[in-house]
């Protein structure tokens, strides 16, 4: 069966799952909080696809396998080793602490991937503002900062950014997004400090008292797992073969487990859960969704996509509620498609995706991930650790207010300074 006939069809259950994963979270919370019910739907979903592109088109399932283990690989490597590292102490919850922490866990999570960014901080800085009141929009942006717009400058941050590095993308051009990551960040970063600023002054002073009072200066147990962590970095960074690099990552693991101290990840609550039931998503997810890379790659210029700005607000509103990682992968697809077919574009393209194209794909699916819960992997585990902490964390619907009356206007200014071509 040639490539160029592939029916539309063929596409349904890539888009099926997708919706799924988006919707039964909020429609039948208590059937999809079991991964095995997850494993049951995903199998249902995906499971006819496999047998189609098994017997049509056995290469590019088994790439599409591959691009797989190599990124659950990566993704459970850092969650698992960060899972070891645990941040003790409780800080002065002042409006300047809480901004360091969030640009802090911006840079690390270019290092540690923002999953473990977010699993690292986040119960640090709850701590920290325990004896406040007025604190509902702290996980809200350590959602837009640590879980989403930070990790952008690595392959390592974010898991779009390493489907990249996969399919070809140098693992040092993301550094070429620094101006983006910056001008991003800091407008987020001086936005929450205002609110933060104004907040704190409507705390009682009996609250401000007790925090001072409960300083204790911050610590870490399971130290050694920075080691693994470097570990992980350079095997990426030098660009170790599969399956070479992912042997690597499993012993970085394994030697995690073995030497972190017991109370470090029982002071972490730290469970497989999580990464399990990305692993169980991310298997359907890179099945079905070859056909629809097989598509857009044929076909994909004559759908008119040609331009950054619609290339970042396309790739960044899909993002927003499903998954930015098979997100980034469709709308890179498209993009090769794209480039194809605009003179001179291909000269200088980075993988068959011109420049101007892939920074605002990187950027779209990067940073308005974090426009609801849904659009990263870390939103809906910072949202279960806050609930779980006491704090009146906004629900799905008041978070996207927040999202849109904040980060929709700065996307407005990227578009007009970085993506107007």
């Amino acid at each position: 069966m040639p490539e160029n006939s592939l029916p539309l069809y063929t596409g349904l259950p890539f888009v099926a799952l997708l919706l799924l994963i988006a919707v039964l979270p909020l429609a039948a919370p208590g059937f999809w909080e079991k991964n095995r019910k997850k494993a049951a739907v995903v199998t249902i979903v995906s499971l006819p696809m496999l047998f189609f592109l098994a017997s049509n088109f056995p290469g590019e399932l088994l790439h599409s396998l591959k691009e797989y283990f190599s990124f659950i690989m990566l993704l459970a490597s850092l969650f698992i080793i960060s899972g070891g590292i645990l941040v003790n102490g409780d800080l002065r919850a002042t409006p300047a602490v809480n901004t360091a922490f969030l640009a802090i866990g911006a840079v690390i999570a270019n290092l540690i991937g923002t999953t473990g960014a977010s699993m690292l901080l986040i119960r640090p800085v709850l701590r920290t503002n325990s004896e406040r009141k007025y604190t509902r929009h702290i996980p809200v942006f350590f959602i837009f900062a640590v879980s989403n717009i930070g990790g952008c400058l690595t392959p390592l941050g974010d898991p779009p950014l390493f489907l990249g590095y996969l399919r070809g993308v140098p693992f040092g051009w993301t550094i070429r997004l620094f101006p983006q990551w910056l001008f991003t960040l800091a407008i987020v970063l001086a936005v929450f400090y205002l609110i933060d600023r104004h907040n704190y002054r409507r705390e009682a002073p009996s609250d401000l008292v007790k925090d001072k009072a409960a300083y204790v200066p911050l610590g870490i147990k399971g130290g050694i797992n920075i080691l693994f962590v470097v570990g992980v970095i350079l095997c990426v960074f030098f660009q170790v073969p599969l399956p070479f690099r992912e042997i690597i990552m499993m012993a970085m693991v394994l030697l995690s487990l073995l030497f972190t101290p017991r109370e470090a990840r029982a002071g972490n609550r730290f469970t497989f859960g999580p990464i399990n039931e990305v692993a169980i998503l991310f298997a359907g997810i890179f099945v079905t969704m070859v056909p629809v890379l097989m598509m857009l790659k044929e076909g994909g210029a004559a759908l008119g996509i040609t331009k950054p700005w619609q290339f970042f607000w396309i790739t960044g509103g899909v993002s927003s509620f499903l998954d930015n990682a098979p997100t980034y992968l469709t709308f890179f697809s498209l993009a090769q498609s794209v480039t194809g077919t605009i003179p001179g574009s291909s000269v200088n393209a980075i993988s068959g995706v011109s420049e101007p194209l892939l920074r605002a794909i990187s950027c779209g699916a990067v940073f308005m991930g974090a426009n609801s819960y849904i659009g990263n992997g870390p939103n809906f585990m910072v949202k279960s650790i806050a609930e779980e902490q006491g704090v009146n964390i906004p629900h799905f619907f008041a978070y996207m207010l927040y999202s849109a009356l904040i980060l929709l206007p700065i996307f407005a200014l990227v578009t007009v300074i970085f993506f107007r071509g």
